[in-house]
């Protein structure tokens, strides 16, 4: 297993949080994805390593930006 944290930016409500949850959830091999609205941070549990890539990519998706 492999937990990662990442920011982003633009997310301001609890819809925001269940896009962002809803994009992330379908990378392959995602358990958990915990959103916390207030402080932007989205903590990813995975079977593996997620690239920064494909987590910006489902995060662009959803319509917001991954802080580098």
């Amino acid at each position: 297993m492999a937990e990662a944290t990442y920011t982003v930016e633009g997310m301001t409500c609890g819809h925001c949080a269940t896009s962002v949850r809803e994009e992330v959830s379908e990378l392959d091999g995602v358990r958990q994805v915990d959103v916390d609205v207030e402080s932007g941070r989205v903590t990813v549990t995975s079977d593996a390593p997620l690239t920064a890539d494909a987590v910006a990519a489902a995060v662009t998706e959803a319509g917001y930006r991954l802080v580098a």
